[in-house]
């Protein structure tokens, strides 16, 4: 699992028909405390994230485990929003 922070959503009008009806999201990866580094990159959605929300990401094979995703040609799924991290026993992250 990854953490990433969404930054931007994408349409595609021409896909895989396994990605249709799919919410494709622009994420970055991300820190612990929510700060952004490294290259963007597209993963499916599978629970409403919006952008700004702190994601859980699974990649590879693990992208394609979920009910949405399975048997899919995904290589990122977010599979979960962030409420908070905890690091160094200090909250690091704190959604909205």
């Amino acid at each position: 699992m990854r953490i990433a922070k969404v930054i931007g959503t994408t349409i595609s009008t021409i896909k895989d028909e396994k990605l249709v009806g799919r919410k494709l999201l622009i994420l970055r990866p991300a820190d612990e405390k929510g700060k952004v580094y490294g290259k963007p990159y597209v993963a499916v959605d599978t629970l409403d994230a919006g952008i700004g929300d702190l994601v859980l990401t699974a990649h590879g094979s693990g992208g394609r485990q979920t009910d949405i995703t399975q048997n899919s040609p995904v290589d990122a799924v977010i599979m979960a929003v962030i409420d908070h991290t905890v690091a160094d026993g200090q909250v690091a992250y704190q959604k909205g």
